[in-house]
């Protein structure tokens, strides 16, 4: 938790002292700061935060990957005539265990076009989907558990 502090603190510095506080000036401060601790980590110590934040970075390539693919899918099936859509809803079993994480992965999920997440069973262990495109239920199971839960809680455990 230390190094997102430090990480976060060098790149205010870093915009303060070129006297430009935009986003990108920000984002160069931590992608410089990233570099300073990355060879500051003998001098600090042991940290998983380089493996957090790239598992971070790959999680937001998938998350890009599936919001492009998603809005295609449903943009393509209002432009043409013929409906392909298959509505109906999934229950997705959930390895997300606090209330924190079993959110982001519902939040995910209805941020994706064409998904909503409709409700958690009692016992937390899972998740309501609906789709607006299901063939197999199987393979929606395993893309929503591939593709959204097993890389969001690897960023957040």
């Amino acid at each position: 938790m230390i190094y997102i502090v430090w990480n976060i603190l060098l790149a205010l510095i870093w915009a303060a002292a070129t006297a430009d506080i935009s986003l990108g000036s920000l984002i160069i401060g931590y992608l410089i700061g990233f570099v300073v601790l990355w060879f500051m980590r003998p001098i600090v110590g042991p940290t998983n935060y380089f493996r957090k934040v790239w598992k971070f970075v790959v999680f937001m390539g998938i998350f890009a990957k599936e919001m492009f693919m998603s809005n295609m899918r449903v943009a393509y099936d209002v432009i043409t005539p013929a409906i392909y859509m298959r509505p109906g809803v999934v229950a997705v079993p959930l390895d997300a265990k606090t209330p924190v994480e079993i959110a982001m992965v519902a939040n995910i999920i209805t941020l994706t076009p064409g998904t909503m997440s409709l409700g958690v069973s009692h016992d937390n262990k899972v998740l309501y989907v609906h789709s607006m495109f299901i063939g197999d239920p199987d393979e929606l199971r395993r893309e929503i558990k591939e593709g959204v839960e097993r890389p969001l809680l690897e960023v957040m455990r």
